[in-house]
């Protein structure tokens, strides 16, 4: 039978977990995505430091200047706003820190969903706000 807690007894804190996913306590190859909560491996074809979901492009807000750093204390859902092109064409996603605002962009990677990517693409031309004689001018 548990012992009961008189009033004067006060709970002790929770200790801090690390949770280890793989066999034998290894860190694993997947995280879960904060959005559609999918398993995605960390394995990124076309990149190195895989940090936001291919199938509905949410991230953690993890890294702070350097891409796989890991070092941001906030750790907040990223949204996906828009996309960026390089001079050479590679895509960029740019994301938006639900929790301090703060934009950052990340690399698309190969296995990222098309769909998704295409309809960040056209969300301006959705806008209509802006005139589309405005945007082919560009």
């Amino acid at each position: 039978m548990p012992r009961r807690r008189t009033p004067k007894q006060q709970r002790r804190a929770q200790r801090p977990k690390d949770v280890l996913h793989g066999p034998g306590g290894a860190s694993g190859d997947t995280f879960r995505c904060v959005d559609c909560r999918l398993e995605v491996p960390l394995a990124a074809p076309g990149t190195a430091h895989r940090n936001h979901c291919p199938h509905c492009l949410a991230s953690r807000h993890v890294d702070r200047k350097v891409p796989g750093d890991r070092a941001a204390d906030c750790g907040g859902r990223m949204r996906a706003l828009c996309l960026s092109a390089r001079q050479d064409g590679e895509w960029l996603l740019v994301h938006q820190c639900l929790a301090c605002g703060e934009l950052s962009t990340n690399r698309t990677a190969g296995d990222d969903n098309a769909l998704a990517l295409v309809r960040l693409a056209v969300r301006p031309l959705a806008d209509t706000r802006m005139p589309v004689r405005a945007l082919i001018s560009l």
